[in-house]
């Protein structure tokens, strides 16, 4: 019982760390974001935890928005622009399609490109699990690939 509660204040920890990243990060255009600068401090072990942790807050979020808000145009919002994607992500998990790992490896990637260090962390989520899922076996042939619509879940 100690380790879920010390996990839920991780979680509400990080979301913390997030909000605050992401509203600060606003109003500066040329410099690195506190939530990328965070992100490049961590190790890999770190960063696995820091994904899962963010997609259980988008999970948790959603949940307590359809309990609190019910279904209307909030909760459905909600749910295209952030649970859909992190719910499509626990699938591929649970089914062995991808892992942790290898998102790191590719939110990495995305952070590694200056014209990305303000993004949302989002975006860099949705940049893994496209490349994840993206056929393929090198980083160049999974870009021509996804820039030609060969998309081909579970190979590569």
């Amino acid at each position: 019982m100690k380790y879920l509660i010390d996990y839920i204040r991780t979680i509400r920890a990080w979301s913390l760390v997030l909000f605050i990243s992401v509203v600060l990060s606003q109003g500066q255009v040329n410099s690195l974001s506190p939530a990328v600068a965070h992100w490049k401090t961590l190790s890999n072990q770190e960063k696995e935890t820091f994904v899962y942790s963010y997609l259980v807050q988008v999970y948790e979020t959603h949940k307590e928005l359809e309990e609190s808000q019910g279904y209307g145009e909030i909760t459905q919002w909600y749910f295209n622009n952030r649970a859909e994607t992190v719910y499509g992500i626990f699938d591929r998990m649970h089914e062995n399609k991808i892992n942790l790992s290898e998102m790191v490896k590719w939110i990495d990637e995305y952070y590694s490109h200056g014209e990305y260090a303000n993004s949302p962390f989002f975006d860099a989520l949705v940049f893994a699990l496209r490349f994840s899922e993206a056929s393929g076996s090198t980083m160049w042939e999974k870009y021509e690939n996804l820039k030609f619509d060969k998309i081909k879940p579970g190979e590569g």
